[in-house]
């Protein structure tokens, strides 16, 4: 079935939109944590470190086997480990069955959804590599907001949250399962091997791996995610600190805030990334970083709600950028030639990243405080700048444009 592009578009859209529940975390770890009173912040983080994990690693499987599985049996198998996994968490009794079932399984099927979709649907635009990663990224990010507030609503106390996590496990396998028919069958590279002219040019991995550019670029974005996930993870506590007392209703809108600012941030970095190039789009997701946790800072110290709320806007918005840059950056330097492993390689700045907020957990419980967190964040995007402006420096050693074919160092 052919349809426009911008419906292949949608589709994808969909996909990533309920992918993107393992994003909702620290809203779903909410009732599990009082039903196990005895785990610690920094067990349940490691749960969501997990999941980061596997999804860096997933998607590297899923990037390496573009060639040769199509992206419908692809979504088929990550909507099969969606199930599994979310019924594995629904019954979990311990902290390994977490471990397993929303870490291991669920952090899998996410990855693989997340590579062959972003891969299968943005190789349909490769006149706008910025924005339609953008889009599809937007609903990633999205997911975690409104399935998340979904969750909150209609999870009862105590053992609530299995009815919960076993609903979402149906909901997201026939979601993903019926999408999958929907999108292409095979992938443009994959049609051209078959027919023997692979017309795409670009680096291939190796190629990628021995520059420069690609490292400081990689570099940047695990320090700045690091700094995001930390906020994700920990922004329920932080909100639940600063307004003592707070409902689990508005605490979960006003985390909530972080998806919806981080889902409008990719669609505004990845569009900007078109407009004025990679070096501008870089140095404004770092000032727009800095200036939300500033305010967070003074947020713990004022305790002023309108003001954490601006800070989780500014957060969630800035650290939206990083994902639609990854996508752009990857694909306009390296080109198009094996953009899913290639795209899959920068991903797994995640693996490193994901620490941070299993970090962010233990230094919560040692302290009893967020405020070293913060700095924390801050000391990240500052290290990560210098790196930034290395990407800067030596983007000359770089073809920047789509057309990039040869190795040059």
């Amino acid at each position: 079935m052919k349809f426009n592009r911008w419906v292949y578009a949608s589709i994808g859209v969909i996909i990533l939109l309920f992918s993107g529940l393992v994003y909702a975390w620290s809203v779903i770890a909410i009732p599990i944590k009082a039903y196990f009173s005895n785990w610690t912040n920094a067990q349940l983080s490691l749960t969501f470190t997990l999941c980061m994990i596997f999804f860096c690693i997933s998607g590297v499987f899923s990037g390496l086997l573009s060639h040769k599985i199509s992206p419908q049996k692809k979504l088929l198998s990550a909507a099969v480990l969606f199930l599994v996994g979310f019924w594995i968490s629904s019954q979990a009794e311990s902290l390994p069955a977490l471990y397993l079932g929303y870490g291991v399984l669920a952090g899998t099927a996410s990855g693989v959804a997340y590579n062959t979709t972003i891969s299968t649907v943005t190789a349909l635009f490769p006149d706008k590599p910025g924005i339609i990663s953008g889009i599809l990224l937007m609903g990633f990010g999205l997911g975690s907001f409104l399935i998340g507030k979904i969750y909150q609503r209609f999870t009862l106390p105590g053992a609530g949250f299995r009815r919960s996590l076993l609903i979402f496990g149906i909901v997201l396998f026939i979601v993903i399962a019926l999408s999958s028919f929907l999108l292409p069958k095979e992938t443009i590279q994959k049609n051209q091997l078959q027919a023997g002219k692979n017309t795409e040019k670009g680096f291939t991995p190796q190629q990628m791996l021995r520059t420069k550019t690609f490292w400081y670029y990689f570099v940047w974005a695990t320090l700045l995610s690091g700094a995001g996930l930390i906020l994700i993870s920990q922004a329920a506590n932080i909100a639940a600190q600063v307004s003592a007392g707070i409902s689990a209703g508005l605490l979960s809108t006003i985390v909530g805030l972080i998806s919806i600012a981080n889902g409008a941030g990719r669609v505004f970095f990845g569009y900007l990334f078109d407009q004025v190039g990679q070096e501008r789009t870089i140095r404004i997701i770092e000032l727009i970083f800095a200036v939300g946790i500033l305010f967070l800072m003074i947020t713990l110290r004022s305790h002023h709600d309108s003001l954490m709320i601006a800070s989780f806007i500014f957060g969630g918005f800035a650290y939206g950028g990083i994902t639609p840059t990854n996508a752009a950056f990857i694909e306009s330097a390296f080109g198009r030639r094996s953009f899913p492993i290639n795209f899959s390689l920068i991903n797994l700045n995640l693996v490193i990243s994901s620490f941070s907020s299993t970090f962010s957990g233990k230094l919560a419980d040692a302290t009893g405080s967020y405020f070293l967190i913060l700095v924390c964040m801050a000391g990240m995007v500052l290290i990560g700048s210098f790196f930034g402006q290395g990407v800067k420096k030596r983007a000359a050693a770089v073809d920047m444009s789509p057309q990039a074919n040869e190795y040059k160092g």
